[in-house]
């Protein structure tokens, strides 16, 4: 009977999730062996320039148990962004508009996931109370803790990490966030995303302003553009700042020019509404 509550609660989760405004969940152990060993390399390498925080936690950023103690599962969630308004591909084409990245239009996302993340945990604690389930630990997180999050997703069959390293879902294309909540509850695994649905397709590597990657799913953050703009804090190579063009805080040209965001959906989530006319000012405006 004990599992077969277990098995209920993952389907709750998924419908509590839809309910606060996800657009998908999914659910996964904690064995990030293969990605792991990714990230070491990537590392090893110093694409990760001066995000010295990126190996500052040793190995808990890839295995969830050491960062919270007695994780047995990871629910990670999809969050949709992409709001209706001025085209990306127009905006980035103009020498009088500024181009800010689409993910920090609208109010900080950290917010808006965490609150839906804790309505979620808080119906996941009355039902087991009311279940007679033994009381669980749950820890929630969004890009905001060393946590493996893309990877987690891929497990947790929300989609597969493409060859511009982003999240790729074949329904939502990528312009999505994540959460996850690190639990010891033992619910039933999802299926883990293990195809690679990016085939002969190199538009996001061609289209890079700066020629970041190095390789199909290997990404120098030294060169990328979001990183020059965001991350960096010294100055930026001189080589690089003509084609930085009218970025001046982030770059999507990866996800933008990326044929499966065709099937990209327009958010509904007010909180991403853009303000401030962030989404089509112009440079001589902002500078």
């Amino acid at each position: 009977m004990t599992e077969h509550n277990y098995q209920d609660l993952a389907q709750q989760i998924k419908l509590w999730s839809s309910a606060v405004g996800f657009q998908q969940a999914g659910i996964t152990d904690t064995d990030l062996g293969v990605h792991e060993q990714h990230l070491n390399n990537w590392l090893d390498k110093g694409y990760s320039g001066e995000m010295g925080y990126l190996s500052k936690h040793g190995s808990k950023r890839s295995q969830p148990s050491e960062l919270i103690p007695g994780t047995e599962r990871v629910i990670c969630f999809r969050l949709d962004y992409l709001t209706d308004g001025a085209s990306p591909r127009d905006i980035i084409a103009s020498d009088q508009q500024a181009y800010i990245a689409r993910y920090s239009l609208g109010r900080d996302y950290h917010k808006v996931i965490r609150q839906k993340l804790k309505r979620i945990w808080q119906k996941i604690e009355a039902y087991l109370q009311e279940h007679q389930l033994p009381p669980a630990e749950g820890r929630l997180f969004t890009d905001s803790a060393p946590v493996l999050e893309k990877a987690l997703a891929q497990k947790a069959g929300l989609g597969w990490i493409g060859k511009n390293t982003l999240l790729l879902n074949r329904d939502a294309g990528s312009w999505f966030f994540l959460g996850e909540i690190y639990t010891n509850l033992p619910l039933p695994l999802d299926t883990e995303t293990t195809e690679q649905h990016c085939g002969t397709c190199s538009a996001c590597m061609d289209v890079c302003p700066t020629n970041a990657f190095n390789a199909p799913y290997e990404l120098d953050a030294r060169k990328c553009i979001s990183y020059l703009t965001i991350e960096h804090r010294g100055s930026i190579d001189p080589a690089l700042r003509t084609a930085i063009g009218n970025r001046i805080f982030g770059c999507d040209d990866c996800q933008v020019f990326c044929p499966w965001n065709k099937f990209a959906q327009f958010t509904d989530e007010s909180d991403f509404t853009p303000r401030h006319n962030l989404d089509d000012t112009d440079l001589l405006g902002l500078f």
